[in-house]
């Protein structure tokens, strides 16, 4: 699949951003969205989706990508403020859900993100995904949002970002 709405209506990501499901947002444009994660690896756990369905990363437009990894870096500022952490990953994934997205996570421990290749354990263990409380959620959310505002402000986010990509 390339461009275009889940012809079947079915992708998780399309229902969300057409607004099918709901979702705990923390920013929204005409192209991308980003919510919050609903098992987080940590607090203020992020996804970044196009808002058009692309199945995979390499698939999307440069000037879509660009804006997804620019929104990263502005979540990623606000991160390390509100969670105190020197480290924030971001990676493009797509291993659940058939929509090209990208993660953002606070990194508390350097082991929050990691590789079966560093695992020694032959035999892996897993626990249920971690449920947050609705109410935790809709904070979290609103917290991140007003903190994006901010640092847009201060940062004069008002330009395209399509307009610096040079392919």
């Amino acid at each position: 699949m390339s461009h275009h709405t889940n012809s079947a209506g079915q992708c998780l990501f399309c229902r969300i951003a057409s607004g099918k499901i709901a979702t705990h947002e923390v920013y929204r444009n005409d192209r991308i969205l980003a919510f919050l994660d609903i098992g987080p690896i940590r607090e203020g756990h992020v996804q970044i989706i196009p808002v058009d369905h692309y199945e995979t990363f390499e698939v999307l437009p440069p000037e879509i990508c660009a804006e997804i990894l620019h929104l990263g870096q502005r979540l990623a500022r606000v991160q390390k403020k509100l969670y105190g952490v020197e480290r924030v990953a971001f990676m493009f994934t797509g291993g659940d859900v058939p929509h090209a997205h990208a993660h953002v996570v606070p990194l508390v421990e350097k082991t929050d993100i990691t590789s079966r290749r560093y695992i020694v354990e032959p035999k892996l263990t897993w626990r249920a995904i971690p449920a947050p409380d609705d109410d935790v959620q809709r904070a979290t959310a609103e917290t991140l949002t007003k903190s994006l505002r901010e640092d847009g402000e201060t940062r004069d986010q008002r330009h395209d970002v399509s307009d610096e990509v040079r392919w």
